[in-house]
């Protein structure tokens, strides 16, 4: 369902306490950018939000967990790895005032991770 119309409208007009949200297709699921970040993840008919250690622990406290990515192939192949984006809480579902009260904290986060990364030489491309 993720990657259907319905359930990206769906989040779309969950978060429009936020404004403007845009989905991108990515992978297996979609993110979600507000203001030119990504601040949300769609997978496996779940959203996830941009966390930091803060955010993490908010939403640990309301029996959140990680979006965790397992690699198929690869040199990480079978590893599991936590991709910074944490389950949004299923009472936010169907409140979207409480939708967007988090989504504003995930939007924080992603915006300063952004605003840190501007800063940071990248690295240069394998060939």
């Amino acid at each position: 369902m993720t990657g259907t119309n319905s359930f990206q409208d769906f989040v779309k007009e969950l978060f429009t306490g936020v404004g403007a949200v845009q989905i991108k297709r990515m992978f297996g699921g979609a993110g979600g950018y507000a203001d030119g970040v990504m601040f949300l993840l769609l997978a496996d008919d779940a959203i996830y939000l941009k966390a930091d250690a803060v955010l993490k622990d908010e939403l640990r406290a309301e029996g959140s967990g990680p979006f965790i990515w397992e690699p198929a192939s690869g040199p990480r192949a079978g590893e599991k790895v936590e991709m910074g984006y944490w389950r949004l809480p299923d009472g936010a579902l169907d409140d979207p005032d409480e939708a967007a009260r988090w989504a504003r904290k995930a939007l924080a986060v992603a915006k300063e991770a952004a605003a840190k990364s501007k800063g940071k030489p990248k690295a240069p491309r394998k060939r």
